[in-house]
């Protein structure tokens, strides 16, 4: 008995994770001056964030069709699995949720839908504690039923452990995308500073604020101490290679010996991007058991 796996382009998931674990990705759809590019097509995150700043109008996304989902789910069938398991991002930010959702209508119960409450590897943990789980169930001929309620409680597990923060260069794309609370955005258009941002069950709050990107990197290294020692992590960034680089290194000076030996750095896609804006830096983090 096989369990599927399907996320969509949101979840930032490497490349030779996705075909290890032979995860389905939907890709989301990147809208520039009236164009839709799927998600990775037709312009790369580095070309995509060096423009960001210039554009005279600001990019917009939409939620991949049911007929992208449901050629995924019908992929993963013919292929031979027996359920699948659908991970994607926070209901409360995107439609992509409910369209999956849509989808999965057309096969029965065999199709899971899971609301991640998250984005970017917030998301991807998830959906790499499911493979994992369901890899070790399948090394243990584990019953189909089993495996789909370990994987299931392994992303829950995962979930309860994850934190996802961020510190924007600026609240301009935040503001106008229209993803969080007016007192948020206040915050960041009154004053020039940098704000400090945490998504939690779907929900994006002010954690914090800072004047300097140095201070901004220096708060956001406390919150991710302040949960250490860590399972996962990644460093997220929306075209601040260097930067992310740079906050990684101070880290591994200051506690190297409790965080996990593989550390992902991740250029955000374009579609989170379009809404957060260049120059961010931010982290997912999976806290040990």
């Amino acid at each position: 008995m096989k369990l599927g796996l399907v996320t969509d382009s949101t979840s930032d998931l490497p490349a030779d994770l996705i075909e290890r674990y032979g995860i389905e990705v939907v890709p989301s759809i990147l809208v520039i001056d009236g164009k839709q590019y799927a998600d990775g097509e037709g312009i790369s995150r580095n070309e995509f964030y060096a423009r960001l700043p210039s554009m005279e109008k600001f990019p917009t996304t939409a939620a991949p069709s049911i007929g992208e989902f449901s050629t995924r789910y019908q992929k993963l069938f013919d292929a031979g699995c027996d359920r699948i398991l659908s991970i994607h991002p926070a209901s409360q930010l995107t439609a992509i949720c409910n369209v999956a959702r849509q989808a999965a209508r057309d096969f029965s119960d065999r199709v899971s839908i899971v609301d991640s409450g998250s984005l970017s590897l917030g998301i991807g943990f998830q959906v790499l504690a499911a493979a994992e789980s369901a890899e070790a169930g399948a090394d243990t001929s584990t019953s189909l039923s089993a495996s789909l309620e370990a994987a299931l409680a392994s992303i829950a597990d995962t979930r309860r452990r994850l934190h996802v923060s961020a510190a924007l260069d600026t609240m301009d794309f935040l503001r106008r995308s229209g993803r969080v609370p007016a007192a948020i955005t206040i915050l960041g258009g009154m004053l020039s500073i940098k704000p400090m941002v945490e998504l939690a069950d779907g929900q994006i709050k002010a954690v914090g604020a800072a004047r300097t990107t140095r201070q901004a990197d220096e708060r956001m290294a406390a919150f991710l101490k302040a949960g250490l020692p860590l399972e996962r992590l990644a460093i997220l960034h929306t075209g601040a290679e260097s930067r992310a680089h740079n906050f990684l290194n101070r880290l591994m000076e200051e506690v190297r010996r409790e965080l996990p030996r593989d550390i992902l750095i991740v250029n955000v896609t374009t579609v989170i991007g379009a809404h957060v804006g260049p120059n961010g830096l931010g982290f997912a983090a999976v806290r040990e058991k």
